[in-house]
């Protein structure tokens, strides 16, 4: 078993991801806890793969909570399927300065599913087979939808760097800190 200080670490990494994927403190550390909490019901011989299973469970939970905004917002993702926010240059990269509460930020302001197609995709690495099943859509859907999650991010994130979309002259304000 891990000492307290990685198990601790490793809630806050469970809230995050919780957090990520429902957007509400409040439910994300319950899940967090919960998930955590099960280490202490399994056996040794199965607490290493529970542990191992930690993240998929929270997932599983975070997704559950909020199904029904979840169905919501795959069906505003299906309307809304426009060009989406303007992108900077090919030349903008993401300050290698920028924290973590910046990126959280960023991708919040992502609507649910093209968030939730995201963080499961790209941040964690989840089969598209499993996204699709863990979402309730069709891998089509969820590839539109990690699309414009992925242009949403890289939008707010540039715009929270400077970046601005004025039709005369678009520029990228980069401050040397």
């Amino acid at each position: 078993m891990q000492t307290l200080e990685q198990m601790n670490k490793y809630a806050v990494d469970l809230h995050w991801l919780a957090f990520l994927l429902t957007g509400r403190r409040d439910l994300s550390i319950d899940i967090a806890v919960e998930t955590v909490a099960s280490y202490d019901h399994a056996s040794r011989f199965f607490s290493e793969w529970i542990i191992a299973w930690s993240r998929r469970i929270t997932i599983a939970r975070a997704l559950a909570a909020i199904s029904d905004r979840l169905a919501a917002s795959v069906c505003r993702t299906e309307w809304n399927r426009g060009d989406g926010p303007p992108l900077p240059a090919r030349d903008w990269s993401l300050d290698p300065g920028t924290s973590k509460a910046e990126i959280e930020e960023a991708l919040l302001a992502i609507d649910l599913f093209p968030r939730a197609a995201l963080v499961l995709l790209v941040f964690e690495g989840v089969p598209i087979a499993d996204v699709t099943l863990l979402l309730h859509a069709d891998s089509a859907q969820v590839r539109t939808a990690q699309a414009i999650g992925q242009r949403e991010l890289t939008s707010n994130l540039a715009r929270m760097q400077g970046w601005t979309t004025s039709a005369a002259e678009p520029c990228f304000v980069h401050s040397e800190a």
